[in-house]
Order: structure tokens, then sequence, then C-alpha cells
């Protein structure tokens, strides 16, 4: 039964409150809105922090999704009051009806499961069997939460691209004409029309005609008379813009530093990626982007795979990300070749010549910073332009960055995790177009 006035704002969206338990609860949930909540719990870097509602860092478990699954359903106002005082650890008093809405909610959450699998968002190892009747799915000897802990779920490519999309919708939404750091971005759309003056023509343009500037030109020099006296240079044509073939490397960071001193900087680098993955895709199907990701040493994983990376190992050989990059580049053949560093942190690893790996987390170790300048000029040779994307502000580290700018020609961006994004985007359309006469 609803409530008078059901509906309560929540993050934006729109959720009705039930007074009490319904049979098709499950049906009403908006899937596409409960994973939009669920974003970073599903993309999940290995925070080390508390996880949601008490489950581990990490933690992919079918029970640390039903956990995650009832925060948001909670947060949002969507389950009933007798379930809420449940979750509060309260008492009606009637046993059998404490024991019933137990029941109720965990089919609630078994359903919802179910349809985020049968919609294609989600994919368990194993089809999660539950044993007859719900035991207690709170406690830690339940034997429901015990059996859900041994099955392990993982987004789909369809869940994916859905939360790409999310965060591309997103961020596009912030990159407005009040937004600080906007530039010339034009606004909006995420494909890049912008409209320009004609100019007259020339031997080599294009014919594409700008008849009414044509025609205002020739009445301006000869006034308003039939047949109108058309001269050659009356001719005026539009100037256009036209996307030009890109094909991106987006360098991930995922050392240690990227989730530590108090801070999860490693998910929303993945958001970023998934939404650049979406926009390349839908708007610029020419376009290629692959992915590295450089820790202590480096290497190229599939998108797909994005959504469930973690964090490590420990250090940051960023010339050994570099030199991968430059390799998968050079086999691209497209107007323009581009490397997208995102990093939080100091080159502290190198790949010696006999393949060992030489480590110094200790300031800028003057080999390793070599190595990476050696790397980045061996980028511009090869016409490969890198774009850093720092998020930290030591001295020295800002320092590093100009210089890595100053050899390759690229552009360096002091930027946070709720700014990355923007900028990243705003960078990458601002490339995309070239005027040309």
């Amino acid at each position: 039964m609803r409530q008078t006035h059901p509906v309560r704002w929540r993050l934006s969206m729109r959720f009705t409150t039930y007074s009490k338990y319904v049979p098709g609860l499950a049906e009403a949930v908006n899937l596409q809105a409960l994973l939009d909540q669920l974003g970073d719990f599903l993309l999940q870097s290995g925070f080390a922090g508390e996880g949601l509602w008490g489950e581990e860092p990490g933690d992919r478990s079918l029970e640390a999704l039903r956990e995650a699954i009832l925060r948001a359903l909670a947060d949002s106002g969507q389950l009933t009051p007798d379930m809420m005082r449940l979750l509060r650890g309260e008492s009606s008093g009637d046993p059998a009806r404490d024991q019933q809405v137990e029941q109720q909610l965990a089919e609630l959450l078994d359903q919802i499961i179910q349809r985020l699998m049968a919609e294609g968002f989600l994919n368990l190892t194993t089809a999660p069997t539950m044993p007859a009747g719900y035991q207690s799915l709170y406690g830690t000897e339940g034997q429901a939460a015990a059996a859900s802990r041994q099955v392990q779920f993982s987004l789909t490519e369809k869940g994916a691209d859905f939360l790409g999309f999310k965060t591309l919708r997103n961020l596009l939404g912030g990159i407005g004409k009040a937004s600080a750091g906007a530039h010339e971005t034009p606004h909006l759309a995420t494909g890049i029309e912008a409209e320009t003056v004609s100019k007259p023509y020339e031997f080599g343009d294009t014919l594409n005609l700008d008849v009414p500037a044509t025609l205002g030109r020739a009445i301006a020099r000869g006034g308003p008379r039939t047949p109108l006296d058309l001269d050659y240079g009356d001719l005026m044509v539009h100037q256009t813009e036209y996307r030009s073939t890109a094909a991106t490397v987006l360098m991930l960071d995922c050392s240690h530093s990227m989730i530590l001193y108090g801070e999860d900087r490693f998910t929303p680098a993945k958001k970023v990626a998934l939404a650049l993955t979406h926009l390349i895709r839908t708007q610029f199907p020419g376009d290629s982007i692959r992915l590295v990701l450089f820790h202590d040493s480096a290497e190229e994983i599939p998108l797909a795979a994005l959504p469930s990376v973690q964090v490590g190992p420990y250090h940051t050989n960023t010339a050994e990300g570099l030199k991968l990059a430059r390799r998968i580049l050079s086999a691209q053949k497209k107007d323009m070749r581009q490397i997208i560093m995102i990093t939080d942190g100091k080159p502290s690893a190198m790949t010696q010549p006999d393949g060992q790996i030489y480590v110094n987390s200790m300031g800028l170790d003057p080999r390793i910073v070599e190595a990476t300048y050696r790397e980045v000029a061996n980028c511009r040779r090869a016409n490969i332009m890198i774009n850093t994307f720092m998020l930290a502000r030591e001295r020295s580290l800002v320092d590093f960055v100009k210089r890595v700018s100053e050899i390759c020609r690229g552009k360096a961006y002091f930027t946070s995790t709720m700014t990355l994004g923007q900028f990243i985007l705003m960078d990458f359309m601002r490339r995309k177009t070239r005027r040309v006469s």
C-alpha cells in the first residue's frame, strides 16, 4: 500500500516509498537508477578503508553485492518501515513478524540480483542457490550469507558500458558556460559541430558555397537589380571543421599511492576511462582507444577488464608505461596519436636493460627521472603527444610534469578527482577538431 505522499527526492532521482511490503516491489525498482547508485561499489579499486556496511574492501562476493544493494535501497528510501527497523536491529516484539520481514528482505535482494543478471548487467560465477527457507541474512553464521560469500559477481560489458554512459553524461553536464576551466569547449553535446563565418573563395577551396553571403556581396557591389551581376570576387564559401582520426592510449597509474592518504583516486580514473571509451565508440567510431596500467612494470589490459582492476603493485614505472604506449601507437595509422596519462605521484621505478626492476621511493631518483625523460623524448620523435593529468601538487612533481610537457610539447593539468573527468573530456574534444578553409 502506498503512502499519501510517497515520493522522496534522493540523489536527484525519484523513488517510491512503500508503507508495507508488496510482492512486486523488486519489479518496481529502477535498475538503471540502482546501478548509478552502485557505481563506486561496482568499480571499487581496493581502497584502503572500510567497505560498505562492513564488507571487506575489494570484496566482489554475492554477499557484498547484497549489502551494497541494501544500502542503496535504504539511502533512497525504497524500503518499508518494517525493513528499516529490522536493519537498525530493532524488534517489533513479534518474533514471527520479524522473521517474515527478514525473509521478505532476503527475497527482495535475490529478485533484484536476478533482474540485474537477466537484463545483462551482471554475471555470477555460479548461480546463487539458496537453502530451503531463509536463515538469517545478517548474522555471521547465517547459511544464506555463508553461501553467497562463495559466489563472485562481475560487471558485464553492458553493465560497464552503462556506467561509462552515465559518467559521460554527468561529466558533460558539468561542462557549461559557468563551469570553471571550460575554456572554449562546446556545450551540451558530445559531438563537436562549430559554425564559423564564411570567407572569400580562393583557388583550391572546396566550393561549399554560402549562397546568402555570395548574393549579399554581389548586391552590395552592383545594387539590387536583375539579372544579378555575379562576379568571381563575390563568391563566399563556408569554413568547416572536420574531425581528425585519433589513436589514444590511456595510461592509468595503479601504484598503491592511488588509494592511500585517505582518498581513492583510482576509481574516479576508471570512471573517466569508461566515459572516454563510450564517447569514442559512439561519437568518433574511426578512433581507437587502448588501456595501459603502470605500476612496478606496465601492461595493456582489455577495456572489458577495467571495472574489476584494482591497484598494485606498489611503485610507479612511468617510463615503462610510456614505452608500452609508444609501441601500441606506433602501429596506429591515425591523424593524431596521443597518450593521456593519469598519475598522482613521482616515477619511482624503472626497468633496467637486464629486465630487473630498480625502485627508489625516496624523492626523485635521478636515474629514474632520466629514464622517464628519455622515453618522453622517444614519444616526441614518434610524433606522439603526451597530456599529463596530475592528481597532486607537490613542488617537485610540478616541476617534473612541466619538464615532461616541455619535452613532448604536450600539456600538464593539475587537477583533482572531482575535476579530472571534465578536464580530460574537454582536452580530448578540443583536439578532435581542426579548422580548414
